[in-house]
């Protein structure tokens, strides 16, 4: 593919929805979307007591930004401990590939989250739902294996489930598990929201949660990038890492410099998702009259950057003459410190 055919944007929330009783989801992996090679991304949306059932994925951990709405989440670890966890807008999860968990809507209203996959050719055939393992094993095996008659085994669904609508839980229902106080933090849940955030006056702010505020997400990193209008997120790199973006709200412009005089650049709108190859040069300008919001991911539990201001800045000045081939009085207009996010002039 030539590089000058690539797109770095895909209208996720345009994409035909798959339907289910109390659920919805909308995903992207390289399949839908070919530049986004490292990550794929889902948009879910659950009815209160609506439920993305009791599955496991075979080639990626999974990541979640709650926008809005509460759901709960249930998850085994290999050891046989479960571990329960409740979640509100700005709180995030992680669950280790292979690790079996389940997702329910638990009001009041729907629960829309972002999931992030680190392997950008995950899908549903790698993904296992225990109603299609029931399903497809024979009659006997399930009759033993769970201890009820043949009879009673046609009883159950004859095919994936997917999304199932049930009661809405209630602690009672969660007694072993819920622990009797709610925590901050939790082995599998980082509130995002409350954290203080790294603020550039008049520009934006970041947040930013990575393997070390969170240490069981070992292979993605998380952040809420908000500007302001006209800011921009300044010219940078991710030298260990791809990044996937979902533009929450407002409006932007990015543009992926690929080398060789190379650069593709793309507007984006609210529901709109972005990526960047890992070292590929980017920045995010906001292009509205509001405030633009970004949830971004890495496929990596360590988060680096290298912003152009801080390179720039850090060099002896007569090397960056030299570089540019430029006068003193214009290289002294040059960065002096790191700018990170730069406000409207």
């Amino acid at each position: 593919m030539e590089k000058e055919t690539l797109s770095f944007k895909y209208q996720l929330e345009k994409k035909e929805p798959r339907l289910g009783p109390g659920g919805i989801t909308r995903g992207a992996s390289v399949h839908d979307f070919p530049v986004s090679k490292g990550i794929a991304g889902v948009s879910m949306r659950l009815e209160p007591g609506g439920m993305r059932e009791l599955h496991w994925h075979a080639n990626a951990a999974e990541w979640a930004y709650v926008l809005t709405g509460n759901c709960r989440t249930t998850i085994i670890h290999p050891d046989g401990t479960l571990y329960t966890d409740t979640f509100g807008p700005g709180d995030t999860w992680y669950f280790p590939k292979g690790y079996g968990h389940s997702i329910q809507g638990i009001g009041p209203g729907e629960c829309h989250f972002i999931l992030i996959f680190d392997n950008g050719d995950f899908s549903e055939d790698h993904t296992f739902s225990v109603t299609d393992f029931i399903a497809s094993m024979p009659k006997d095996i399930v009759a033993q294996n769970l201890g009820i008659s043949l009879a009673e085994v046609d009883l159950l669904p004859k095919k994936e489930v997917y999304f199932s609508l049930g009661e809405v839980p209630d602690d009672s229902s969660f007694t072993s598990a819920l622990r009797p106080y709610s925590e901050l933090l939790s082995k599998h849940r980082y509130p995002l929201e409350a954290q203080q955030p790294r603020r550039i006056p008049g520009g934006g702010t970041q947040k930013l949660v990575t393997s070390v505020e969170f240490p069981i997400s070992t292979t993605i990193s998380g952040s809420i990038i908000e500007l302001q209008p006209g800011a921009l997120r300044e010219m940078h790199w991710h030298p260990n890492a791809d990044e996937w973006q979902y533009y929450i709200s407002g409006t932007a412009e990015m543009s992926v410099f690929l080398a060789e005089g190379t650069a593709v650049t793309e507007q984006f709108e609210t529901g709109d998702v972005g990526y960047v190859p890992m070292g590929a040069g980017h920045y995010i300008k906001n292009t509205g009259t509001t405030v633009c919001r970004v949830l971004i991911g890495f496929n990596s539990g360590h988060y680096q950057a290298i912003d152009l201001s801080e390179w720039l800045a850090s060099n002896p000045a007569a090397l960056i003459r030299g570089n540019f081939g430029i006068s003193e009085e214009l290289a002294r207009k040059f960065p002096s410190e790191t700018i990170f996010i730069k406000a409207n002039s």
